[in-house]
């Protein structure tokens, strides 16, 4: 027996005590099974002092989704006759890394990775701002998802494991504040997915790296962030304070585009509590804002979803909210009409919105054609969480205004194709 170093070393890394532990493995089984979950504190005092070294099956998975690794990476030994190969995704993110990261890599300690000096330099932060560019791009093609989370995770931990080696304090800034980022996207693909007790930890952490680097960028993502995971929760007073809270950080006053985008959330609160006016009197500033944008420095790779085709896609939810379905499928069009194809997920996002509106308006074929285009633009991959549930409340509406039209009957069978087709 003996004390398991590298599970409690893992939980200082990320300042888990635990009984953080325990509700963050609890949340795990609630998000993927949706049971209660049973772990206590004993359970992780038996962890922690290797009184249990091969822990059961759901333990290990609880483990592995909370510190983004192997339970092996954790300090424990596999169970007999265990077969863990990666999935196919896992394995070809773990290439990106390494092949992006090389110097993170080694500072996180990966065997046959040549070491580097000791300090750290502006280019090891440089690679791993490389490795969220990439995480970006798989995020905008199919959304939220758990190996994304994962990814983002290991990201964060190589960027802690190189605050510990010597640096300067704008350095160290720089590491705070990237480590910041990859937290974030690990919260953004928590949210899409509608795994939100699992997302609130990691922007709670994300928040506080971004303030102990005193990043004005990260700190809008993240209130952003929350906006829009309180819009999903339907707390709409929450989500406009959030956008609001958004609107007030430095990086609004300095740059056009995020004021834009602080402009358009907080629109969308006011519209989400029915106040016409304010809503459309912010919107009026996101055009604004937006118009006065121009060649400024690189922004974040995960700003590169907004822009006027975005914008639109918000204003077509604000119409939405506001009862004006027209305008909300013409703005719908619009922001189709600019997104560039890599968007998938936003596309597949903007395309179930538009076929809402048009179901409003008692347009059955339209709308039954435009959701099942949104329900089938996303091939062979899962549906995201907040795209499953959009396409849910078109399917619920469907059948409360036409429950036994042709076309109702028609939708539910190519829906139940697409989803078979999508069964390994």
């Amino acid at each position: 027996m003996g004390e398991n170093l590298l599970l409690r070393q893992r939980m200082a890394e990320q300042g888990l005590l635990q009984v953080d532990l325990v509700r963050l493995m609890n949340d795990h089984v609630a998000a993927h099974s949706g049971a209660l979950g049973t772990f206590s504190e004993r359970m992780v005092h038996n962890l922690l002092t290797g009184k249990t070294r091969s822990p059961q099956t759901k333990t290990r998975a609880a483990l592995e989704a909370v510190f983004g690794c192997t339970s092996e990476e954790l300090g424990f030994t596999p169970r007999p006759g265990a077969k863990r190969p990666d999935p196919p995704e896992a394995r070809v993110l773990r290439r990106q890394f390494l092949s992006i990261a090389p110097a993170a890599a080694a500072a996180a300690g990966i065997p046959g990775l040549s070491s580097r000096p000791s300090g750290v330099s502006t280019s090891d932060v440089d690679r791993l701002r490389a490795g969220l560019r990439a995480l970006a791009e798989l995020d905008n093609e199919r959304g939220g998802h758990q190996e994304l989370e994962r990814a983002a995770l290991a990201g964060a931990e190589a960027a802690t494991r190189l605050q510990e080696r010597p640096a300067s304090q704008r350095v160290r800034s720089a590491l705070y504040a990237v480590t910041a980022d990859y937290t974030a996207t690990a919260a953004w693909s928590c949210v899409d997915a509608r795994r939100f007790d699992q997302a609130q930890p990691y922007l709670d952490r994300a928040l506080a790296l971004a303030g102990l680097a005193g990043d004005s960028t990260g700190q809008f993502r993240l209130w952003n962030a929350t906006a829009l995971m309180a819009y999903q929760q339907r707390r709409y007073p929450l989500a406009l304070a959030a956008a609001q809270a958004a609107q007030s950080c430095g990086v609004v006053r300095r740059d056009p585009f995020f004021a834009a985008l602080a402009h358009v959330r907080v629109a969308v609160g006011h519209a989400a509590l029915h106040d016409r006016q304010a809503a459309l009197r912010s919107l009026g500033h996101a055009n604004d804002a937006l118009a006065r944008v121009g060649d400024e420095a690189p922004r974040p790779s995960w700003t590169a979803f907004f822009g006027a085709p975005e914008l639109h896609g918000l204003t077509g939810i604000i119409h939405e909210h506001l009862g004006e379905y027209a305008q909300a499928e013409s703005a719908c069009h619009r922001s189709l009409a600019g997104t560039p194809a890599r968007f998938r997920r936003n596309i597949a996002m903007v395309m179930a919105r538009m076929a809402l509106a048009q179901l409003h308006q008692e347009e059955i074929e339209a709308a039954c054609a435009t959701a099942v285009q949104a329900h089938g633009l996303m091939g062979s991959d899962p549906l995201p969480g907040r795209l499953r549930s959009l396409l849910g409340d078109f399917h619920r509406g469907l059948i409360k205004v036409a429950p036994d039209s042709r076309e109702t009957l028609e939708w539910r069978e190519t829906i139940r194709n697409i989803e078979e087709s999508r069964r390994p």
